[in-house]
């Protein structure tokens, strides 16, 4: 960040984000996104140069250390545009909106992303990072900016004339006719698509990058659960070991980096997202629910041993994400020396943390241009605990109290550290998903601790991330909530109020969770071509209204809803959202069928749409040791064809048969805990037995 002690402000300094206030001290003469720019551009006759980017982004800091704190650069930019500075994290409806954009233009994108447009919003050029001078064949910034002031100047109606052919482009790919009905092969082929991308050596899908995409892995469990198809759980098993014993994990602070530069899961960019987190634990603890090694389990909780350690705010909700830079170095905080492990271990312990964590005097982090990280290393595990313990003859319950204490050693050492910058804004749909996590580890573990720290964010977000229309706001910071929802705030948090019913049983979060989807229909549904929107009718109008299917780093907001619509119809006996779903997925097939495995999660909604599905209904005292003990058991499995209400035999009055009517007629018998199950709309008889529970959720495969 810069010296703030040596320079003027600008007016950025009284925004809330961290990454607009990491601007703030820049000598470009930064506006915010708000009309004073755009009035300012009308009437001074120039154009827009628009900045978006994030606060954890490595190529953002190089950027504006680079151009954005450069008096000479600044001096162009202030003279020749009017400047807008954007955090696409406060701001995901611009960003999707001028990323579509540059994605046209150039058929490339990332961030740092950068617009130049017309002050009436039209982007006539577009590109993501842009050095300072020329450099090998890319354009500099203190040649493109006078250039394009030329073609402003005298060639603005060609300018606007192509702009416009590409956003007629965009809007036309903004509808997305029905073409068919999906149906089961197509789960067939998603599941080929995947094999076809697999890497059998290492793990995950494609070679370098390698990014996590845990929806993939979650879809994957799905139709093994589905098929029995022994390849599709080899696969998820595989690529979560592997991510796990890689450089990709931070094996001395927990969690996991945002995803891996090499094919391997080496070598990291060191970034720590709070989405990463959440549905890296899902695929964990799903995993561990279906094959019931502890391997998944304990990487589940220390993903969130993690989130509540370092990014858990006083209030409840958790942060977004921790920086891959420090001290102006990506990584930094990070990576050992064999001479630093050696220094604050004793000669036996470092040995065997020079063995287990893969340390070399050389190193395995090296920058192949400079050479400068010779030397240093990235922790990873070339062999289990249980392979070493089997290499060096100790007992594996010794060696791992042993590993634990390597491990507290090293923390201690590493938090002296000067730390990377931690991103503390609090968002809505990273908050749900996070939510969802805590609740389904609460129903895997049977831990209320996880159950606890759930309801405390999800009470958070209800009362302070809320309007009083009750109509949720995106982001949250020192005690300011603001900017109204977006698509994925309401799918997001609707997934984590649902799950967090069904680990406790509070009817609030699903009635929670009912009015968060009414409000999502209300004002964001496509009533001419199905799906939802990313904003809501009443929000700021661009020249196009994204709405999107595809899942990237995180499963769109519409794959999301159309689980929750179909999880929430079964639960509450409402037809119509179920309905909704069927629409939805008709709207997304002229994409699904092009490339099926760039819709994982909308394809894991396809197949607990296409069933069979259960519904589940257990009657009985919370408390009691037979309630407690069959709900144990129905959790306990992995079963994501399910969903579970409770019906309390001890309340006059439940609250819950104002949401779900069915299940007032379905009482407690013989004093004992019960279950009613219902499959393909015909309900079994109720029974006492645990055992005839499961074999009726979970049969015997043909």
């Amino acid at each position: 960040m810069t010296d703030s002690g040596r320079k003027k402000p600008n007016r950025l300094i009284k925004e809330k984000s961290p990454y607009l206030l990491q601007h703030a001290y820049n000598p470009v003469d930064w506006y915010p996104w708000g009309e004073d720019a755009f009035d300012r551009a009308k009437e001074e006759d120039k154009p827009i140069f628009l900045s978006i980017g994030y606060s954890t982004c490595h190529w953002c800091h190089v950027m504006e250390k680079e151009s954005f704190d450069d008096e000479e650069v600044a001096e162009l930019l202030n003279t020749l545009f009017v400047c807008i500075k954007v955090d696409r994290e406060e701001r995901p409806d611009l960003d999707a909106v001028f990323m579509k954009t540059c994605q046209i233009m150039t058929r490339r994108g990332g961030w740092p992303l950068t617009i130049f447009m017309t002050p009436d919003k039209i982007p006539f050029f577009a590109g993501t990072y842009f050095p300072k001078q020329n450099r090998f064949n890319q354009l500099g910034l203190l040649d493109m900016l006078p250039r394009l002031k030329i073609m402003w100047n005298d060639h603005r109606e060609h300018l606007i004339a192509s702009s416009k052919e590409i956003i007629s482009v965009l809007q036309k790919k903004s509808f997305t006719p029905f073409v068919k009905k999906l149906d089961t092969p197509v789960l067939g082929h998603t599941f080929e698509e995947l094999t076809g991308r697999y890497d059998k050596t290492y793990g995950g899908f494609g070679q370098a990058p390698k990014f996590p995409a845990a929806h993939d892995l979650l879809f994957l469990l799905r139709y093994w659960k589905r098929t029995g198809e022994k390849q599709a759980l080899k696969m998820v098993e595989k690529t979560l070991q592997a991510m796990r014993y890689g450089g990709v994990f931070d094996h001395i602070g927990l969690g996991f980096h945002r995803y891996s530069t090499d094919q391997h899961w080496l070598v990291p960019h060191f970034e720590k997202m709070l989405y990463d987190q959440a549905l890296l634990c899902i695929s964990y603890i799903e995993t561990y629910q279906a094959t019931r090694k502890m391997f998944y389990k304990k990487t589940a909780e220390e993903i969130l041993s993690y989130v509540e350690r370092d990014m858990t705010s006083p209030e409840g909700g958790f942060y977004s994400a921790e920086d891959a830079d420090s001290e102006g170095e990506e990584g930094k905080f990070y990576v050992w020396t064999k001479d630093e492990i050696q220094h604050v271990l004793n000669k036996k312990d470092a040995e065997l943390a020079v063995k287990y964590f893969n340390i070399v005097t050389d190193g395995n982090y090296t920058d192949d241009a400079t050479q400068a990280r010779r030397g240093l290393n990235i922790l990873h595990m070339p062999l289990s605990l249980e392979q070493t313990a089997r290499q060096t003859g100790d007992d594996p319950a010794d060696l791992e109290k042993r590993l634990k204490s390597i491990r507290s050693k090293l923390f201690l050492h590493r938090e002296k550290r000067i730390h990377p910058f931690k991103e503390d804004k609090i968002l809505t749909d990273w908050n749900g998903l996070m939510i969802a996590a805590l609740a389904k580890a609460a129903q895997a573990f049977d831990s209320g601790e996880y159950s606890s720290a759930a309801c405390k964010a999800a009470d958070f977000v209800l009362k302070d991330m809320t309007t009083g229309s009750d109509e949720l706001l995106h982001t949250y910071r020192d005690g300011i909530s603001s900017i109204p929802g977006f698509s994925e705030d309401y799918a997001f948090m609707t997934w984590g109020l649902i799950e967090l019913y069904e680990a406790t049983f509070e009817v609030k979060y699903l009635k929670a969770a009912l009015k968060f989807t009414e409000n999502l229909l209300q004002h964001f549904w496509d009533g001419d071509h199905g799906g939802f929107f990313f904003t809501s009718n009443t929000a700021e109008k661009q020249f196009i209204r994204p709405k999107d299917f595809h899942d990237g780093a995180i499963p769109s907001g519409n794959s999301v809803a159309a689980m929750n619509m179909l999880r929430l119809g079964q639960m509450t006996g409402n037809t119509k959202l179920e309905k909704t779903a069927d629409l939805l997925f008709q709207a997304a097939s002229k994409n699904v069928i092009v490339s099926p495995s760039s819709y994982t999660h909308l394809m894991s909604g396809l197949e607990l749409a296409l069933g069979p599905s259960h519904e589940v209904v257990v009657s009985g005292i919370l408390k009691d040791a037979d309630t407690q003990k069959m709900l144990r058991a129905v959790r306990a499995e992995f079963m994501p064809h399910k969903v579970l209400l409770f019906n309390p035999a001890d309340d006059a009055s439940p609250e819950i048969h104002q949401v779900s009517s069915f299940v007032q007629n379905q009482p407690m018998q013989n004093k004992k805990a019960t279950a009613y199950v219902c499959t393909a709309q015909t309900c079994k008889k109720p029974t006492n037995s645990i055992r005839e529970v499961l074999s009726i959720l979970n049969p015997p495969r043909k």
